[in-house]
């Protein structure tokens, strides 16, 4: 019995947390946000609502950026060409010269120095 009703009191202030929060954000949204930006004013299930969904984003952004959930932080390609001799970046760039159509970005200097020549 005694375990059941400290269950409740903690399902209870989570809710009353929950409510309190909801209220808060209305009041403070409705009391910031139309007379600076011009939007209108929101209800109490839209600000919790919005509490829930910046809530869930946050999260979902920190967790990814902390934790390195694969495209913030894990780049093959770049790890790769960090371990690669100097001959093999040369041999890379001299296979795929022809997917950089246009870019100056790998040779860039020995571009220079070939077009400086065959101009001068």
């Amino acid at each position: 019995m005694n375990r059941t009703l400290h269950f409740l009191a903690h399902v209870l202030c989570g809710l009353g947390a929950m409510a309190g929060f909801g209220a808060l954000f209305m009041l403070l949204w409705n009391a910031l946000m139309p007379s600076i930006f011009g939007i209108a004013s929101i209800g109490y299930w839209q600000a919790l609502g919005l509490l829930v969904l910046l809530a869930g984003l946050s999260k979902f952004m920190l967790l990814s950026a902390f934790l390195g959930i694969k495209g913030y932080r894990h780049n093959p390609v770049r790890e790769k060409w960090q371990k690669m001799t100097p001959e093999e970046r040369e041999e890379f760039i001299r296979r795929h010269r022809h997917c950089a159509h246009g870019f100056r970005g790998f040779d860039s200097e020995k571009k220079d120095e070939r077009d400086a020549s065959q101009q001068g």
